[in-house]
């Protein structure tokens, strides 16, 4: 139906309510000029499009009071309230068909979106020159509007995004929340006006909550039925829960999490909704949309929020794995996201895509940047940056700005396995000598040095530093045979302390510069551990927090350990004294001494299965498996000289030590 917009405000109950609505508004100063400039030239179509909430129906309002100050007759709509067939559409339209003067406000046009091509080819091409015409709905229009050279100089499309931080305040203020109640408001519902109004009214009943606020479960009700509404089934609910609970969703992601359903048509359902967004990394929901769907879900089905955390992260964690080179940052940054506001890890700062930075490889042509940069530091790391670049170029990450690919940081992963390479550079060679003073390398073993160069703007807690940290964290987790890693801080680096990596104590100095080495032994505290101690999922919690670190042990060590374990095989207090059951081979085991005397059982009989060592297998089953009282007795038993026996009795010592050994290295039999 039509609505006429008069001057002035009559003193009734609408004149009050319009006045309410005029002082809550805030913020849209762009969206506001765009209509004046159209009410100025005439003959121009405002396409605006946004989520639901988001303060479409306001803007449309304050244009209609703008018409009427520009002495413009005002036709307003809503597509709720209209029968979607052009002939009633035409019917209440009115005298926007035929004034030159006339402005027409279409509101919720999703509700007529069966009418987009109608208005595009039929209706609006007949209205008088001087007409303005703004569309609002939830759905932006369709590209045919774009390809058509007719439309380019005639349609503008408004993006309505999130009030700014300053109009959102001021809308809180206007609705008469203030002090410690604004910020936990402002970091619920960021921008979103729908979610800030209902947040200040119920803020204010319960104003005694102060700091601790957090939206009741019927405001997240109420948000959900007006930002969302009704899903077409379970599996698309379910789609819509894991786009909330990562950080950017796609088809594999999908597909892991939610194995028995269509993830193709799940994906594109998803990408069609007026609420998420997209990404050169996938899907994700707008913010008011992501809290209010974790919130319904962790309220309404604890168990199953769990279920759904534990299976993204399961997944995470075989991409982190699996994935190529390149595509590890985004599943490490995905990895920390999931575990965002646990309060083990710093908070990292998260942005949608890579709008700010993004990560590259070195390349010869750019050294003298990197050195520039490194120079920043002092002239000894320029050094050291010179010398690695030409030994280990593809040890190296750049930081380069999106706008103009200027050089904001770059990393380093040095991988040594002899001392001569580290004397090269005084912060390796300072980590190389802890290592060597605490747990020196095994064969096969290498460390890895972490070094990073960052520009001063972006030091601290920034996109360019959460990228170097979630490249340093997939370096750790897909490293192999690394026994030890270091990551050079400098010394007034802010964010020295994270990771749970340690200071060994002896500090490193290049030039004036000094450096804390922040280290880890991965032979104690192997990868999946140092992971789940760091990203704690559900139980594990209190269990990983407190579970012992492994022995590192040399092989004369190992050797020894095991040649007791074997005379002490029948004896359950000196098993579980031997070193043997604090290392890699029983990591995890319920009862160590019991798995390794299994484990030592299994590697005298796996030697029956080599023809070629029946003797040795025969001296070590009498010997330790079937109790012979003496060695002596052992070797009258098996008809053979003393001498013989022991012979083959060591050899098969041997040949068991060498086995499980190189299992202690390499983790797999």
């Amino acid at each position: 139906m039509e609505v006429a917009i008069a001057r002035g405000k009559a003193a009734s109950l609408g004149g009050r309510l319009e006045a309410a609505r005029e002082r809550a508004f805030t913020g849209r100063k762009e969206e506001l000029a765009a209509f004046d400039s159209a009410l100025l030239s005439g003959g121009q179509v405002l396409f605006v499009h946004g989520p639901g909430g988001v303060g479409k129906s306001a803007l449309l309002r304050r244009f209609a009071q703008q018409a009427v100050a520009a002495g413009r007759p005002v036709t307003a709509l809503d597509g709720r309230t209209l029968d979607p067939s052009p002939p009633s559409f035409e019917a209440v339209a009115g005298r926007a068909l035929t004034d030159e003067r006339a402005v027409l406000l279409i509101d919720t046009f999703e509700q007529l979106h069966g009418l987009e091509g109608w208005l595009r080819e039929c209706l609006l091409p007949r209205l008088p020159a001087g007409a303005v015409v703004v569309v609002a709905g939830r759905i932006p229009p369709d590209l045919v509007w774009q390809a058509d050279p007719g439309w380019a100089g005639t349609l503008r499309l408004i993006a309505l995004r999130d009030l700014e931080p300053v109009d959102a305040a001021a809308l809180l203020e206007a609705r008469g929340v203030a002090g410690e109640l604004r910020d936990p408001l402002l970091a619920f519902a960021g921008g979103h006006p729908l979610a800030l109004s209902l947040g200040a009214t119920v803020a204010i009943k319960g104003s005694a909550a102060g700091s601790r606020w957090r939206p009741t479960h019927d405001m997240v009700v109420t948000l959900l039925d007006q930002l969302i509404g009704e899903v077409p089934s379970r599996a698309h609910r379910h789609a819509l829960q894991v786009c909330a609970h990562t950080y950017m969703t796609t088809q594999d992601v999908l597909r892991a999490v939610l194995p028995d359903d269509d993830a193709a048509a799940l994906f594109s359902w998803l990408r069609r909704q007026p609420f998420i967004e997209s990404s050169p990394l996938g899907l994700y929901p707008h913010d008011v949309v992501r809290e209010i769907l974790e919130a319904d879900l962790r309220w309404r089905d604890p168990k199953g929020y769990a279920d759904l955390h534990r299976r993204i992260n399961t997944h995470l964690m075989a991409r982190i794995h699996a994935d190529d080179d390149m595509d590890v940052l985004g599943a490490v940054g995905s990895l920390f996201y999931l575990h965002r506001g646990e309060g083990r890890t710093p908070e990292p700062h998260f942005w949608h895509g890579q709008d700010e930075v993004y990560e590259d490889v070195f390349r010869p042509e750019d050294t003298e940047d990197l050195l520039r940069l490194a120079a920043t530091y002092d002239a000894g790391s320029a050094a050291a940056v010179s010398h690695w670049t030409v030994r280990q170029p593809q040890a190296f990450r750049l930081y380069r700005r999106t706008g103009d690919g200027e050089l904001a940081a770059a990393t380093a992963w040095l991988r040594l396995d002899t001392q001569v390479e580290a004397q090269a550079d005084p912060v390796v060679a300072t980590a190389w000598a802890n290592a060597h003073a605490v747990a020196p390398l095994r064969p096969g073993e290498h460390l890895a040095v972490g070094r990073s160069w960052v520009h001063e703007r972006y030091r601290g807690t920034s996109p360019v530093t959460d990228l170097i940290q979630w490249r340093t964290v997939g370096w750790c987790l897909r490293s192999e045979r690394m026994a030890w890693s270091f990551m050079a801080v400098h010394g007034e680096d802010p964010s020295r302390d994270h990771y749970n990596m340690h200071d060994l104590g002896d500090h490193a100095w290049e030039g004036d510069a000094e450096y804390v080495l922040r280290a880890h032994d991965w032979r104690a505290v192997p990868a999946h551990l140092w992971l789940e101690r760091l990203l704690p999922v559900g139980r594990q919690r209190a269990r990983i927090t407190h579970e012992p670190e492994l022995a590192v042990l040399s092989q004369a060590e190992f050797t020894e350990a095991l040649r007791k374990a074997l005379r002490h095989l029948s004896k359950q207090a000196q098993l579980a004294a031997n070193p043997l059951t604090r290392g890699r081979l029983l990591a995890g085991q319920a009862d160590p001494a019991r798995a390794l005397r299994a484990l030592l059982e299994q590697a005298i009989n796996d030697l029956s299965q080599d023809p070629r060592a029946g003797k040795l297998h025969r001296a070590l089953d009498l010997t330790y498996l079937r109790g012979a009282p003496t060695q002596e007795a052992a070797a009258e038993r098996l008809g053979l000289p003393f001498t013989t026996y022991r012979r083959h009795l060591l050899a098969g010592i041997e040949r068991i030590c060498e086995d499980l050994w190189r299992r202690e290295l390499h983790g797999s039999s």
